[in-house]
């Protein structure tokens, strides 16, 4: 009897022992993966029928509220909840909209590696959200004459000079694109964005497209003055003009690119229609001196051209217009020595590319350098205290 008794308490100290040992051994990993498969489980009906109510909506053409499938300006965008994404509960989703990523096409139009990172989610977890994603908004190849109808129907902001607006191909700057402004000093680049600003919240019909403008500033040379006497020209409130125009001022080539990863949780609720940023590469110049850093400057300016270009894409309302600075080519001993900054990057990323001159007196030449669809031409404008105007 005793030696049985003995047993026992050892088959209970294992017993209690063996609860402890399998706390230890839990994945992390694995733990979370069943969580996601319940909450995949959970929302995959909901899903199907989220995705089936907005494919009627978009037989019928209607505009639907958030959750649903709408037209926007040609281009079909669900947002329908993220939650309703196979993997995405409640924790996931809070992650999600905290980073910025608040929307399907969002998610959709961002690489995994990037999820991870600003999201805080598994790699594993990001690469199912993205697919999944994608899968709902029908990614994928599609006939150009699909291409062309949501061309057709890009919206666009008038820069206030009838010359300089054929110039980019009738009506203005294009959303859904980068166009960049490029010149000396005292071209009018810092005056074209700040018209920019104040035509953007005009109605269509005026050569705007109601909305508000976001103003990523890097010399310190945007001036609240200036949009008075533009808005003031134009007859509107400028009081109104001013608090549609969201400022930021960026201290180095970091604090840049963050505002513009920052400025995803913006767009949406403040009704963005315009991204500025004056100049792109300022701070890059300043802190990336000599041959040795110029791998690290370029592969960084890079990737903030591509954080520009993605918004473009996420949201094809938004106009993204950056400025840039010159260099001077020693080795051009005939014609114009000065070049854009930034190097075959910079000129790769932008979708349309202007390159300004100074003119007689007040007047400044625009010349068209690189555009996918519009021809080389130049166009004659001049500087006022009412901003952009054409040549009487």
């Amino acid at each position: 009897m005793p030696t049985k008794k003995k047993k026992t308490s050892k088959a209970k100290s294992t017993a209690k022992k063996a609860p402890e040992k399998k706390v230890e051994d839990i994945d992390e990993d694995e733990l979370l993966e069943d969580l996601l498969q319940e909450d995949e489980e959970k929302s995959t009906s909901s899903s199907k029928k989220t995705i089936k109510s907005a494919d009627s909506s978009l037989e019928d053409g209607e505009e639907g509220e958030k959750g649903d499938s709408i037209e926007l300006n040609g281009l079909t965008s669900i947002n329908y909840n993220i939650k309703d994404l196979p993997g995405v509960g409640a924790t996931i989703a809070k992650k999600l909209a905290d980073a910025g990523y608040n929307t399907v096409n969002a998610i959709a139009l961002t690489p995994a590696r990037m999820l991870v990172q600003e999201g805080g989610i598994g790699d594993k977890t990001a690469q199912k959200i993205i697919a999944a994603a994608r899968e709902a908004l029908n990614i994928g190849f599609k006939t150009a004459d699909i291409v062309w109808e949501r061309r057709k129907s890009l919206a666009r902001i008038s820069t206030n000079s009838n010359a300089l607006d054929d110039l980019l191909g009738g009506g203005g700057i294009e959303t859904g694109g980068l166009t960049e402004f490029y010149g000396e000093y005292r071209t009018g680049k810092t005056q074209i964005m700040h018209q920019l600003c104040v035509n953007v919240q005009l109605s269509k019909s005026e050569g705007g497209i109601q909305g508000k403008a976001l103003y990523v500033d890097t010399e310190g040379t945007f001036r609240p003055e200036r949009l008075i006497q533009m808005a003031e020209a134009k007859g509107l409130d400028y009081n109104e003009v001013l608090k549609n125009v969201i400022y930021a001022r960026a201290y180095s080539s970091d604090h840049q690119v963050m505002l513009i990863k920052d400025s995803m949780k913006i767009i949406a609720e403040q009704n963005i229609k315009l991204i500025i940023m004056d100049s792109l590469i300022s701070h890059f110049r300043a802190e990336y001196i000599g041959r040795g850093t110029l791998a690290s400057r370029q592969q960084l300016l890079n990737l903030h051209l591509h954080d520009l270009l993605r918004l473009a894409e996420m949201y094809p309302d938004v106009a993204v217009v950056v400025s840039n600075q010159v260099q001077s080519k020693p080795d051009v001993f005939f014609g114009d020595p000065t070049k854009s900054t930034g190097g075959n990057v910079v000129a790769h990323g932008a979708t349309v590319r202007i390159y300004l001159r100074k003119g007689k007196g007040d007047q400044r030449v625009a010349k068209m350098i690189d555009a996918p669809n519009l021809p080389e031409g130049e166009a004659v404008f001049r500087l006022a205290e009412e901003g952009i105007l054409d040549v009487e």
